[in-house]
């Protein structure tokens, strides 16, 4: 693609581009979308619970690593301080409704893998359980907790994955996202998955000659 083409794709803001204008906000958690994952955690069946959270992310490649971000006063909080682990059950259509209802419940009321009819099913790595609905389960160790303000950051390493098999193309051993349907959560509301627009470094890539 040369600067001309650059120019008028559809893509790439142009001269005759509306211009935009912006407005100040105070600053607030606006980084959306975010993963509505259902976070499990105990380590026997009688401290077994589930939460939901969209305070979560990447923080490494190699060693893998992530963090969730848990408000102290959570009934789960302290099960995960006590143990050290826990695990990111990514949810999709199918558990859209269980990942709303277990972010309003608490743990210490309600059975929520019962009342869900989700199945806890121990992790490969971990004591923890997995919710062997969940397209992509990732079993995670702590390895440092932050305190933040509202929330402390629960840093781990990735110590195991469990796929859906439904969902792994074996001949590339790859998981496809797309085909599980994930969901996503943007400032109170869910989402399904949108349509995909682009690959990682389509926009540099060459054009193939005819």
């Amino acid at each position: 693609m040369n600067g001309k083409d650059h120019a008028n794709s559809p893509h790439s803001p142009g001269k005759n581009d509306k211009k935009h204008s912006h407005v100040s906000w105070k600053p607030g958690t606006m980084i959306y979308p975010l993963p509505a994952a259902l976070i499990s955690c105990g380590n026997n069946p009688d401290n077994y619970n589930l939460f939901t959270v969209s305070w979560l992310g990447t923080i490494c490649t190699n060693p893998p690593m992530c963090y969730i971000s848990v408000r102290p006063e959570r009934h789960s909080y302290e099960i995960i301080k006590s143990t050290g682990e826990f695990v990111i059950n990514l949810t999709n259509e199918e558990l859209a409704y269980a990942a709303d209802w277990c972010g309003v419940k608490s743990g210490k009321d309600v059975n929520k893998f019962a009342e869900m009819n989700l199945t806890p099913e121990k992790g490969k790595m971990v004591a923890t359980p997995i919710v062997a609905e969940a397209p992509l389960c990732i079993e995670c160790r702590v390895k440092e907790i932050v305190q933040l303000g509202s929330h402390d950051m629960f840093i781990s390493d990735i110590v195991n994955v469990q796929a859906d098999e439904r969902y792994i193309h074996h001949d590339t051993d790859t998981f496809d996202l797309a085909l599980a349907r994930l969901i996503s959560y943007t400032h109170g509301n869910y989402y399904k998955s949108g349509e995909k627009i682009g690959r990682f470094g389509w926009s540099v890539q060459k054009k193939k000659k005819n």
